[in-house]
């Protein structure tokens, strides 16, 4: 619990392309109604964060509060104390996409940290709705819950089940995420990866030891007829249009990832498979029960995935670097 007698807060800002700095704010002391006051715990950093520090974030405009992956604990009222994850999608519950149960994809979602002011503070009104206990898991591992959700949400879009081939493109930290809820749910996983760093890191700190380069010949053998489903989290347009001859028949590409711009393919190649292109955005609440399940169910391996702890105060001088070494980190998480 925050000091009572506390009436501001630092604020971690992104002022522009390349600039972050802590910042003097007040301290929320009311939430409007139907929302909750959560003094942060931890923060986790993402390449979304990254993207707005390199000024390379379609839907930003500066300065803004970043931090979307949350844990706190409820601030006041008969649930006060208690740990909880932040969904940090705000959908506004009337648009067609809400009213058939897909808030995650709102025509008018404001994502925290991004559309508005984030959490990397000590204290955030959110909604009650928004608010997903947390019981059995620390601080940390709370904090993690939303990054994985969204690999969770894009394995349970799929379908892809025991037995079944998958092929992760990008290796970063949604695509593992992507990768640990696929073997989860039974597959056959194999990563691809421009980086023999992050190859290394998912195979040390995941077993992951399917392991692929751009350009291998990998549809040999056992995978000679191409893979049941690819997920791409690589969020480039070329390795997306790469991805599709590796397709089986019958197969599916599912977008984790977004790009800005087109994506082609051959129509032909396409119809052939009967193949399916999924879109995959954010998550649902049943995305963020299965993980938080699974990690206190010790299916995660959520101290492997934690690369460092860093008080906010030192982050302005540490997000340069952090930007420049994201190929030997998987998960940073800031304390307020």
């Amino acid at each position: 619990m925050k000091d009572a007698s506390a009436t501001t807060m630092a604020c971690g800002v992104c002022v522009e392309p390349g600039r972050f700095r802590i910042e003097t704010r007040p301290l929320p002391t009311h939430a409007p109604e139907g929302w909750v006051l959560v003094d942060i715990a931890a923060i986790g950093i993402c390449g979304t964060d990254y993207h707005i520090f390199e000024g390379k974030h379609p839907y930003l405009d500066y300065p803004r509060v970043i931090g979307h992956e949350l844990s706190g604990h409820v601030a006041s009222g008969p649930d006060a104390g208690r740990l909880v994850v932040v969904n940090p999608y705000l959908s506004c519950g009337a648009c067609r996409a809400c009213l058939r149960g897909k808030p995650n994809c709102c025509a008018a979602i404001a994502v925290l940290g991004v559309h508005r002011d984030g959490g990397m503070c000590a204290r955030i009104a959110v909604p009650a709705g928004n608010l997903y206990p947390a019981d059995g898991l620390s601080v940390h591992q709370a904090a993690m819950v939303e990054f994985l959700a969204i690999g969770a949400h894009a394995v349970a879009r799929s379908g892809v089940g025991q037995g079944d081939l998958a092929l992760v493109t990008g290796a970063g930290p949604i695509g593992l995420g992507t990768a640990l809820f696929a073997r989860l749910a039974g597959a056959q996983v194999h990563l691809m990866d421009l980086s023999d760093r992050r190859l290394a890191l998912a195979q040390r700190l995941c077993g992951f030891d399917l392991l692929h380069r751009p350009g291998d010949d990998i549809l040999t053998g056992e995978l000679a007829q191409g893979f049941d489903v690819v997920f791409d989290a690589t969020g480039s347009a070329p390795a997306i249009e790469a991805g599709f001859p590796l397709v089986a028949h019958g197969g599916s590409t599912v977008l984790v990832s977004v790009v800005k711009g087109d994506i082609r393919f051959s129509d032909a190649e396409f119809h052939k498979r009967e193949a399916r292109i999924i879109g995959s955005r954010n998550a649902q609440a049943p995305d963020f029960d299965r993980v938080i399940a699974a990690i206190r169910d010790g299916l995660i391996p959520t101290d492997a995935l934690l690369s460092e702890v860093v008080p906010l105060a030192d982050l302005p001088d540490r997000f340069a670097a952090l930007v420049d070494d994201r190929d030997d980190i998987v998960k940073i998480l800031v304390t307020p």
